[in-house]
């Protein structure tokens, strides 16, 4: 089995360039970097890797759009090395990683609250209520004794209504939800 898998988080370090090829499909070209931090000797080293992106078609034009010098993401590709010819007759290669998903880090400004989301599902989900506090309100609270039958209180109203549908005197009792 063959894999060819790179995922990388780091800050973009110039503006992306986005150009149209020929058959007219779109193209933009950016640059990465990711800091490695350990320690030596008790003292902190670090070291930057400097990484060349390519995003083709739509993934080009959000990268365009929104990826702007010093933005956070996270780009997930494959590695492609190129050859080719230089003018003076050498060799060159140059390996560059194809991404094929690209998440957006938090816009500027943001509060570090959001920023473990891409801005645009950011944005998407900020009109809608969280999935949790919908199912949350939804279904009821049901407190049940130790062999399995529900509890009345009188504290709760949903605890009430729920308990009223339930027979508890039947050998098979069926619960409302």
């Amino acid at each position: 089995m063959n894999l060819n898998k790179v995922i990388l988080v780091g800050r973009v370090t110039r503006d992306p360039e986005m150009r149209t090829i020929p058959s007219g499909q779109n193209v933009a070209n950016f640059s990465l970097a990711t800091n490695r931090v350990w320690n030596k000797d008790g003292q902190k080293q670090t070291a930057v890797e400097f990484h060349n992106i390519i995003a083709w078609a739509r993934l080009a034009e959000i990268v365009n759009q929104y990826a702007k010098k010093g933005a956070l993401l996270m780009v997930e590709g494959r590695l492609q090395t190129r050859t080719w010819q230089g003018q003076d007759g050498t060799n060159k290669n140059r390996t560059e990683i194809i991404a094929e998903n690209i998440q957006l880090g938090p816009r500027a400004g943001q509060s570090s609250e959001s920023g473990n989301y891409s801005s645009a599902y950011a944005k998407a989900s900020a009109d809608k209520p969280a999935v949790a506090e919908t199912i949350q309100d939804k279904v009821p609270t049901i407190n049940l004794d130790e062999a399995g039958n529900p509890i009345e209180e009188s504290d709760s109203k949903e605890s009430n209504s729920v308990s009223e549908n339930v027979d508890t005197d039947s050998p098979e009792t069926v619960m409302p939800f």
